[in-house]
């Protein structure tokens, strides 16, 4: 088994353990202290061994243990013992990788020095508290600057060695600030200004050792920052070209760490606090580009991808990073591409965390409970939402472009909707946020930030949710005559209760007549999408006339006689055949070619109609047709009386083979 050591004394160790742990390589890890130690988590395959080691000891360790690799991950400041590693590695003949931790940004208005000794002198000429943020190590070194006791508050871990050390320089105990972190920005701040510090001394710590928190917290609290550099350093590699090398050495594959973090709105203040520490923490981040320039810290590396299959492209190709962090617009569950990019990231161990949605930020600026609002997006989709809006007192879109809200107006006068009142949330959580009200008429002409989100009111909802339009909703033609056959409210009634939509199904209507059965469908199935055959083109306008009229946006029309016009249709799930023009057979052959488990739903008038199903049916087994014969008759007034009429009688012949989801019929 491959065997490697790892000086841990460092997140970068203790990361690099964590990767280790479970995999098949055996690994101990040492630390300097204890409180190092129990850091790491031991595991079948990882020991941890506390306590410090000096060049010989560590000789004698590497010619016993006879290690494959050993990984100094140690501070960047513990020059003595990197020397001491390598030269142990080079006398035994041991492979030696070091583990440079990725530096800062540094700023231009800090002051640097070389050690903690001329930071000291440099401090002396100073005036103001001081917060020394560099360990206990070195606290006796600052004691001797004048007012020491009163001018420094020392921020060391919370053990029993740093606590006699701040004793020993001579640090009462009102000084001393004993934590452990790592410290956020604001409590950097919030101890910057408990203190009055003047000054803020760290080493160059990094990314990885907080020194940008420390950075942006001094400046926020207006101290100026005393940096000690690093010491002259190895060449090394960073912790994911070692991870890569590690890979390759000991023949393991290991899975890259993916959060996927809805970052809410947009602004970085609506954020939660666990995506904020994700971006952090990421080796590297993934998203649009405005996302990016928002989130993405200097010297961070960044990608701009947005389409599931190029974040994927992108996690592939980038193996030298082991923590990435994809950004995703609003929240990760809420019309989000998360859901397209999750199956493509099999080979990822994948986090999901959620943001705030426009939806949720929108109703609460409107003071408004959003639990009974139906959701739909307009956002590079053709939504059916006029029937949704008729059905609820409120709905939510999400719309997309520049002019996706005028569009949305349109649509709603079009459809008889423009008694509604519009609510248009612009920019939601940005400084520029923007909320306006109106109805469809009155913001049709105005101009929208494409980052618009809406809320639609109808004052009076139908919430009709039965299908079974009355036969008037329809056009027939263009002088009010019946000039093109249409499916009766009663028949499309059962029908539509035959056929079984679901929200998502995909839909041929053949010989759609007037379409009153595509729109009907594709009101039941706002989530799918309704294809409506007619050969007749005045048939196909109206289709047209009365999609948009009622709503039903996913109805497509297709010109042509069926089966030839369906052979580049996409596979259906539903089929509903009005009229075949003598081509039955021929049209159930070809849908049940692309999908043998297609429910299939057809009405006759005339017995050669009947016959040809009948036929059809048989080809079905035991269980898996039926034939239903529907009479309706109509009231009509005659004089002081009422008489029925009888329409003509209809046979509904419905068919699915019982491999089908759901069962038979």
């Amino acid at each position: 088994m491959f065997k490697i050591c790892i000086f841990a004394g460092t997140t970068e160790g203790r990361e690099l353990a964590e990767l280790l742990k479970g995999r098949p390589v055996s690994v101990s890890a040492f630390t300097a202290t204890e409180y190092g130690g129990s850091l790491i988590e031991a595991a079948e395959n990882v020991s941890v061994s506390s306590g410090r080691l000096d060049e010989g000891e560590m000789r004698a360790l590497f010619s016993k243990e006879r290690y494959d690799l050993v990984v100094d991950a140690t501070h960047p400041y513990a020059a003595v013992v990197t020397e001491n590693i390598a030269k142990a590695c080079e006398e035994t003949g041991t492979g030696y990788l070091r583990v440079l931790r990725e530096g800062s940004a540094l700023p231009g208005d800090a002051v640097f020095v070389s050690d903690a000794k001329e930071a000291a002198s440099f401090l002396d000429e100073t005036e103001g508290s001081i917060l020394l943020t560099t360990g206990s190590k070195e606290l006796s070194v600052f004691a001797s600057l004048k007012g020491f006791s009163e001018r420094v508050f020392a921020r060391v871990l919370p053990m029993e060695s740093s606590l006699k050390a701040c004793e020993e320089a001579g640090l009462p105990p009102s000084r001393i600030i004993a934590m452990q972190g790592p410290f956020t920005e604001e409590m950097n701040a919030a101890t910057l200004s408990m203190c009055h510090a003047s000054w803020l001394v760290t080493k160059e710590s990094g990314k990885a050792g907080g020194f940008d928190e420390k950075l942006s917290a001094a400046r926020k609290a207006g101290a100026r920052l005393l940096v000690i550099g690093r010491p002259p350093q190895r060449d090394g590699v960073s912790l994911g070209e070692a991870v890569n090398i590690i890979e390759e050495r000991a023949g393991l594959i290991f899975r890259p760490s993916v959060i996927v973090a809805g970052i809410g709105p947009g602004a970085p203040e609506s954020a939660t606090l666990e995506v904020i520490r994700a971006v952090k923490e990421a080796d590297c981040l993934i998203g649009a580009k405005r996302m990016i320039q928002a989130y993405s810290e200097e010297g961070k590396p960044a990608f701009d991808a947005v389409a599931p299959a190029a974040i994927a492209k992108v996690i592939e190709e980038n193996r030298q990073f082991r923590r990435f962090t994809v950004l995703m617009s609003g929240d990760s569950g809420f019309y989000s591409g998360t859901k397209k990019l999750l199956p493509m990231l099999s080979g990822c161990d994948v986090k999901v965390l959620p943001g705030v949605s426009s939806l949720s930020l929108l109703c609460a600026r409107l003071g408004i409970s959003y639990e009974d609002i139906p959701t739909a997006s307009l956002h590079g989709r053709d939504y059916p939402i006029e029937d949704l809006i008729r059905r609820n007192a409120r709905v939510f879109a999400m719309t997309g472009g520049s002019d996706g809200v005028n569009r949305l107006c349109e649509r709603l006068i079009g459809a008889g909707l423009a008694d509604t009142i519009l609510h248009v949330g612009e920019r939601l959580s940005y400084p520029d946020e923007k909320i306006t009200t109106g109805s469809p008429e009155e913001l049709r002409a105005m101009t929208f930030d494409s980052l618009s989100a809406v809320i639609i009111e109808d004052p009076c909802p139908s919430g009709i949710v039965t299908g079974g339009l009355p036969d008037d909703a329809f056009v027939r033609g263009a002088d009010g005559t019946e000039v093109v056959p249409m499916t009766k409210s009663e028949v499309r009634a059962v029908c539509l209760s035959k056929l079984r939509l679901t929200e998502s199904s995909v839909c041929w209507d053949i010989g759609a007549g007037t379409g009153s059965v595509s729109v009907e469908m594709a009101l039941k199935a706002p989530r799918g999408h309704v294809y409506a055959v007619e050969k007749k083109d005045a048939a196909a306008d109206l289709i047209e006339v009365n999609g948009k009229a009622l709503g039903a946006s996913n109805v497509t029309v297709v010109r042509g006689t069926a089966p030839g016009a369906c052979g580049d249709l996409p596979v259906p799930t539903h089929v509903f055949i009005g009229g075949s023009s003598g081509n039955m057979k021929e049209i159930i052959t070809l849908a049940l070619s692309k999908s043998p488990d297609a429910r299939i739903v057809a009405t006759a008038v005339t017995l050669e109609s009947v016959s040809e199903l009948t036929s059809v049916m048989k080809e079905f087994g035991p269980g898996e047709s039926e034939a239903v014969l529907l009479s309706v008759s109509r009231g009509r007034k005659a004089g002081p009386y009422h008489l029925m009429n009888a329409l003509n009688p209809v046979y509904i012949f419905t068919m699915q083979h019982k491999a089908a989801e759901g069962g038979a019929l």
